[in-house]
């Protein structure tokens, strides 16, 4: 298991007949999948599973989003013997941005209303719900909208913005959405300013809070292409070193992947209709399961 990477992903154990027996997610590949033959602790019931394995296969992502996005396409659509929940605990969830100047402001919700910008699909309300509380914290947008009510007003004196600031805030909420590198450098750097600020000032709860911000905005704006809303159904390759790896995408969803002996010359072809934005994933994951398989 030395080629395992200790980035997020997933994995995956197959019997010695090919038969897929669990799937998983992991912060630390590497870490995660080598605990399984170690002390299982609350695990224990998987020590027969562990029994059976005979192969390993893993997809190394770009954030642990991401992984748990794959994790939960793969489960949707089947489900190993050894699984017991489909898709995983965190619910699907977009976020909301309304830009009227009358009542500016963002939300979560299941489903985005027209005339309005929506974000995600994310994973977690909890996650989502702490992202929006972090970039109004930081961009007040709500208060510069022109329907208030009175102490609305008083608050919107207190934070010093007004209508006046509408376009400034609503940009900088949707270039942190749009996942653009500075301004969620920004928004990163000055939610720590403000944890630090109050832990300093012994103010915990307060402090943990925005911890607990910090980290929701750093999910949502990580990297992740493996759920999309646009219904793309395709089917992409990567190879390395005699090893072809055939990837799924339905409705915009990764949901499977296989893995294959495969000469050069029969995978130039397949290899070569993989979508430019694909190539990187399909390509990093070949050469992972190349390495795996020579294990």
């Amino acid at each position: 298991m030395r080629p395992i990477p200790a980035d997020p992903g997933v994995y995956r154990f197959r019997d010695a007949r090919g038969r897929a027996l669990y799937v998983g997610r992991a912060v630390n590949l590497k870490r995660r999948v080598a605990s399984y033959w170690g002390d299982l602790r609350d695990r224990r019931h998987l020590a027969a599973m562990v029994r059976k394995v005979s192969r390993v296969e893993v997809v190394a992502c770009d954030s642990e989003h991401e992984a748990a996005w794959l994790e939960r396409n793969i489960l949707e659509r089947s489900m190993p013997p050894w699984n017991r929940v489909a898709g995983g605990a965190e619910s699907p969830i977009y976020l909301e941005l309304t830009t009227s100047l009358a009542a500016p402001g963002l939300r979560t919700t299941f489903r985005v209303a027209a005339g309005t910008q929506g974000f995600g699909p994310y994973l977690g309300g909890t996650k989502a719900r702490l992202a929006v509380s972090a970039l109004h914290r930081l961009y007040p947008l709500p208060y510069t909208g022109t329907r208030l009510t009175g102490a609305e007003r008083d608050m919107a004196r207190k934070l010093a913005v007004g209508p006046q600031h509408h376009g400034d805030m609503l940009a900088a909420v949707s270039a942190v959405l749009h996942r653009e590198a500075s301004a969620v450098a920004a928004a990163r750097a000055a939610l720590a300013q403000l944890r630090d600020a109050a832990s300093a000032d012994l103010a915990f709860e307060r402090a943990q809070r925005l911890h607990l911000e910090l980290a929701a905005l750093e999910w949502i704006c990580a990297a992740q292409q493996v759920t999309v809303t646009q219904p793309e159904d395709l089917v992409f390759y990567g190879w390395a070193e005699e090893t072809l790896v055939r990837f799924e995408v339905v409705a915009g969803r990764l949901c499977d992947w296989q893995v294959r002996s495969c000469t050069a010359q029969a995978a130039k072809e397949k290899v070569a209709l993989t979508p430019p934005h694909w190539v990187r994933f399909a390509q990093r994951n070949a050469a992972l399961a190349a390495a795996l398989r020579k294990e």
